[in-house]
């Protein structure tokens, strides 16, 4: 037992690099104190494969979504479909992961066309939702800070954060937590340690984002939930606080925005 608990606030463990050895995967990350986690969503066929993994781990709850970068799968049902799975469900917590990405796409509009009913989606659900961003601050601040004048933005996590403080801090204006993923151990990586040191400690989140973003030391190896491990410890190390301080922070935060056990 681990006198310390820990969420992983992002995962896909849907995916193929796990389908040979996930049980030994679970009994590491619950080994390394990880009490719960939350799966992310990339698009609509993955919804039944997820809940089949909630089911097989009690531990999880799950987010249904559509990623920016699979605009293609996005049709004239696809929004019902996201409803419906929320709604049958009460262990899909979240809508996502959603968003913008013009650094591997510049088809902004298409983007906005799949982001936009979503956003509205959460809204009426009373959900949060998971935001995917990348190369894309200002875009989807224009986005959330419309909605906000509106009375309809919902609240939510800008997921394996990425950018400078002074885009941090508008997202946190607008209610919203940021997660540190693998890539806040990179040594480059100094926009976000800055972030890291400077975010409130009631809002921010960890995560693995598996099977991507290992993080250092086991860059280069396949992520998976127990790995969060290293992000906190590496936040607490930029923060001068000890690690039982940033798992509490962290895990206390993930459970207040996604109503996790």
């Amino acid at each position: 037992m681990t006198d310390y608990s820990l969420i992983d606030s992002h995962c896909h463990i849907v995916f193929d690099s796990f389908k040979d050895d996930l049980d030994e995967v679970a009994a590491r990350w619950r080994l390394e104190g990880v009490k719960s986690l939350l799966h992310a969503c990339v698009e609509p066929s993955e919804i039944p494969f997820i809940k089949e993994l909630a089911n097989r781990f009690p531990e999880m709850r799950y987010a249904v979504g559509v990623h920016p970068l699979d605009t293609s799968h996005w049709n004239f049902n696809t929004i019902d479909i996201l409803k419906q799975a929320a709604c049958d469900d009460s262990r899909v917590v979240a809508i996502g992961e959603l968003g913008l990405d013009l650094f591997k796409d510049k088809n902004l509009d298409s983007q906005l066309s799949i982001l936009l009913p979503q956003l509205e989606l959460a809204h009426e659900l009373k959900l949060p939702v998971i935001v995917h961003c990348r190369n894309a601050a200002n875009e989807m601040l224009n986005v959330l800070q419309d909605l906000k004048l509106k009375g309809s933005c919902p609240q939510g996590v800008m997921h394996c954060w990425s950018g400078n403080v002074a885009e941090m801090n508008k997202f946190l204006a607008l209610g919203f937590y940021v997660s540190f993923s693998g890539n806040v151990t990179f040594p480059k990586a100094k926009d976000i340690h800055e972030c890291a040191k400077n975010v409130p400690s009631n809002r921010f989140l960890v995560e693995t984002d598996s099977p991507f973003l290992s993080p250092v030391p086991l860059r280069g190896k396949r992520n998976e939930p127990s790995y969060v491990k290293h992000v906190a410890e590496y936040i607490a190390e930029l923060r001068n606080e000890p690690f039982t301080k940033i798992a509490e922070n962290s895990t206390s935060n993930a459970r207040r925005l996604f109503c996790l056990p």
